[in-house]
Formats: C-alpha cells, sequence, structure tokens
C-alpha cells in the first residue's frame, strides 16, 4: 500500500470528514499533520492518534490565514523532511436565503471554504515543486453540481474550488497529483455554522434522515492517496444512496 509512510497534512482535522480521515490513514501507517481552528478538538484527535501508536502532531490552523496555512506547511516539511499530501478539508456552511442579507455569512464561507484553499495551494505548491512530488485533495461537495434555494454562496465556492483544482491538475506536470473529493450529505456538525435558524433546523433534518458516516468520505479519500505516483484520481463523487 502507498499510503503507508507518506506524510499526509488535514486541515479541518478536529471533527467530521477530517478526523475520519485521520484515523483511517493512521491505520494505513500515514503520518499526519492535523489542522484546526478548535484547540480542543484537535488535541483530542491527536491523542486518540497517540494511543493507538499513530504518528502524529497538530497545530491550532485558521485556514483563512494565509500565514497560519504557511507555518501549518511548513510544520510538516521540518517535522518529517517532506509532504506528500495536503487534505484541505477545512470548510463552513451557514445556508440562507439571499433575502436573509447574511452578508457576514457570505463573506466566512468564501473565506474558508474558497480562499482556504487556495492559501493551501500557494503554501504547499513550491515544497512539492522542489520536491519533485506531492497530491494536492480538495473537498468539494455535491453542491458544486446541483444549485438549490438558500445554498447559492456555498454551492459557488464549491463550484470554485473544482474549477480551481481542475486548473491546478492541469498546470501541474506528470510528478503532481490533484484531487477533487465531492462529498454529499454526511453526517457532521456541518449545521453548527448556520446562523439561521429555519435552514439550520431542515439541513438537521435531512442530516439525520439520509446522511452517510464520514468514514465514507474519508475511503474515498484514501483511495486516491493510494495510487501509484503515475496514476491521478481526478475527480470522486461519494453521496448516502437516498440523497436524490
Amino acid at each position: 500500500m502507498t499510503i503507508d509512510g507518506k506524510v499526509v497534512a488535514i486541515t479541518g482535522a478536529s471533527s467530521g470528514i477530517g478526523e475520519a480521515t485521520a484515523l483511517l490513514l493512521a491505520e494505513r501507517g500515514a503520518k499526519l499533520v492535523l489542522g484546526a481552528r478548535n484547540p480542543d478538538g484537535l488535541d483530542a484527535v491527536a491523542a486518540r492518534l497517540s494511543a493507538t501508536g499513530g504518528d502524529a502532531i497538530a497545530k491550532v490552523t485558521d485556514v483563512s490565514c494565509r500565514e497560519d496555512l504557511t507555518e501549518f506547511v511548513a510544520l510538516a516539511a521540518e517535522t518529517y523532511g517532506q509532504l506528500d499530501v495536503l487534505v484541505s478539508n477545512a470548510g463552513i456552511m451557514p445556508v440562507s436565503q439571499f433575502d436573509e442579507l447574511r452578508v457576514d455569512d457570505w463573506e466566512a464561507m468564501v473565506d474558508v471554504n474558497l480562499k482556504g484553499v487556495l492559501f493551501g495551494i500557494a503554501a504547499a505548491l513550491p515544497v512539492f515543486r522542489r520536491q519533485g512530488f506531492g497530491h494536492f485533495v480538495n473537498i468539494a461537495s455535491t453542491a458544486a453540481f446541483r444549485v438549490t434555494p438558500g445554498q447559492s454562496v456555498y454551492a459557488g465556492t464549491k463550484m470554485a474550488v473544482r474549477a480551481i483544482s481542475e486548473g491546478l491538475r492541469q498546470e501541474a506536470g506528470e510528478n503532481l497529483r490533484v484531487t477533487i473529493v465531492s462529498p454529499g450529505m454526511t453526517s457532521t456538525n456541518f449545521a453548527e455554522s448556520i446562523t439561521d435558524e429555519a435552514a439550520r433546523t431542515e439541513l438537521e433534518r435531512r442530516r439525520d434522515d439520509i446522511a452517510m458516516p464520514p468514514d465514507a468520505v474519508a475511503r474515498a479519500i484514501a483511495f486516491a492517496i493510494d495510487q501509484p505516483a503515475d496514476v491521478d484520481i481526478g475527480e470522486v463523487v461519494v453521496r448516502p444512496t437516498a440523497q436524490a
């Protein structure tokens, strides 16, 4: 298996898809660098990995801050001597109808979901170029394929992640890999960021009815990573069977 021994940095690693991915990759022998804004959750995941023999370090990281991501990537390279994979997973979903004019929420989604991915590229691309290898795994969403009322800005950020990732793949050359993973409804705490109470209640109801576990997305990420160096899984869409 090609995951064993790889250095993988994961943003949004304190819960949900990021946590599930860290646990799965640790089982398969990866060395992990975990980043998130929540220090308590981040420390808990790192401690859980260490307790089971995993090799992991953690750093509080706000992906909307370019300096944070630069330091996060540098920590991985300095600690382990290289960085094989950057999983840009951090994201928020404070959805609402346009008439609510929740402009602060719009800005937050652009800052985290979109600029966070760009800042990750800016931090890791020079490292990957110097090494001559590297893999970007950028988390988008099935919302990037289907816009629904109330989710327009969120979907816009995820469409942009797909476009940016595909452009990066075309420019990356034969030594770098770029993968887009687009999850559908997943059982995570994404609703916590929703400030519109009606929208939060509806999405929580749908999540509880049909959502898949975050492990399903983690397996898709691991599949993309666990390929020969000359094979690039361009995009994976993974959703619960009950999702339209």
